[in-house]
């Protein structure tokens, strides 16, 4: 008799599961599409909690968390969430493969257009308003702002203590960070926070133990003056990272590492020997550590990188590799301006007098190196004077030049930079309908 109302039961519950969605056995399952083609994306990233998993070649999926949530993402999309119902019982993965639901998820395509706004542009109300005009007027669609700029200071009020300890909270221009980055995104802004990570002046002068070296034990300064951070301390590693899953908390669409490098001066001393080894360890190992603990966040992970380094063979002696790079990043922002290119490349050596040439080869060079789809690129485009070579202003044709380098290379939009953050609507497209 009691086994007779044990089987009852044992029946009873599994007529129960059945009628519950497939959620309830522990397992996320579905299929990520492009929302317009419905074609399957191969390789999104889907996260639910801490798990995180890859499309398969039918953009399917299957993901085993207790989650209101899923998070996906893929490159050359923007990125989504879909709410689901938490899993109320967990069962053998022979029996969850049974019950689980396959919901499908459309991702749209999105492709960036964006201008720089520094630590004091942003909060800059006549800067800032310039550049919303032009995204209301032309085809720029996203922002690059400073999260940490060139001088270490962090523009809004941080929870990382670290950045009031060391000095990186005595200018803030930013009121309200969180109805700023609101406002963006109402008007479909795609929003880029910017970290400035080894070149850090408040950070190497509050904690001299991280700091670069000069032979003689004193703390090395550049030419701007400003102290720089030694790459190979974790505890560097770690003040970066919580700022970026900082920013990625406050709804920024992806995290951009910049100065994620060796300062390229002789004679300094680190904590480790200056070795290509050990300088590639220390960057790639950075890259690597921050996107695995940005993962839950569901944000994309960029760096700008030298323009030298995907033409040398070497680390260009500031441990940027574009191989190694290429393994934990989505985007790979070159830094393609005319001007940097001081010795030319092969075939043109006035940069500035070949812009198209410049940004289309080098973006070429890296792809045929890396082997990596043309949408995993985004470069940095000059948008300011000249400096290395005649002087010259870059004005509608130069503009217009390097825009269609990338655009007919195929990458995943581009981005002006001006350090003053002056902009104008030279060579841009006029925005069509509202």
């Amino acid at each position: 008799m009691n086994n007779h109302y044990k089987y009852c039961s044992i029946i009873l519950f599994f007529l129960l599961c059945v009628s519950l969605p497939g959620y309830a056995f522990g397992y996320i399952s579905g299929r990520v599409v492009d929302h317009f083609s419905r074609s399957p994306i191969k390789g999104a990233l889907v996260t639910a909690g801490n798990q995180i998993v890859q499309t398969d070649t039918h953009g399917m999926f299957r993901i085993n968390g207790k989650t209101n949530t899923i998070k996906v993402r893929a490159c050359g999309y923007l990125r989504t969430e879909k709410a689901v119902k938490p899993p109320l019982v967990e069962l053998p993965d022979v029996l969850a493969s049974l019950f689980s639901t396959s919901v499908e998820i459309p991702l749209m395509p999105f492709t960036p257009r964006a201008l720089y706004l520094s630590f004091y542009g942003i909060g800059h109300r006549a800067l800032r308003e310039k550049a919303l005009k032009l995204i209301d007027e032309t085809e720029i669609n996203a922002v690059v702002i400073d999260v940490k700029g060139d001088k270490g200071m962090i523009p809004f009020k941080s929870s990382v203590p670290l950045a009031a300890e060391i000095g990186a909270q005595k200018i803030i221009t930013v009121k309200d960070i969180s109805g700023l980055l609101k406002s963006f995104k109402e008007k479909g802004i795609y929003c880029i926070g910017r970290i400035v990570v080894f070149k850090d002046n408040p950070l190497a002068r509050a904690k001299p133990d991280l700091a670069v070296n000069t032979n003689n034990d004193t703390l090395w300064y550049d030419r701007e003056n400003l102290a720089w951070v030694d790459p190979n301390q974790k505890e560097v590693w770690d003040y970066n990272i919580e700022i970026a899953i900082e920013a990625a908390r406050l709804g920024f669409d992806e995290i951009q590492f910049d100065y994620v490098r060796f300062p390229d001066t002789k004679g300094l001393k680190f904590s480790m020997d200056n070795t290509e080894v050990n300088r590639v360890k220390a960057i790639s190992g950075f890259i690597s550590e921050a996107k695995r603990r940005l993962q839950p966040y569901n944000v994309f992970l960029a760096a700008d990188i030298f323009g030298y380094v995907f033409w040398n063979l070497n680390d260009t002696f500031i441990g940027q590799r574009i191989e190694e790079l290429a393994q934990n990043l989505d985007y790979l922002s070159p830094m393609l301006y005319p001007s940097g290119f001081q010795f030319g490349i092969p075939g043109y050596r006035l940069p500035v007098a070949y812009p198209y040439e410049i940004i289309y080869l080098t973006l070429k060079r890296g792809q045929d190196r890396t082997h990596l789809p043309s949408v995993r690129f985004r470069p940095w485009l000059q948008a300011f004077r000249d400096y290395a070579f005649d002087k010259r202003h870059f004005r509608e044709k130069e503009i217009k030049d390097q825009i269609r380098a990338a655009e007919t290379f195929g990458s995943h939009g581009w981005m002006l930079w001006n350090p003053q953050n002056k902009y104008s609507e030279e060579g841009l497209k006029k925005r069509q309908g509202p």
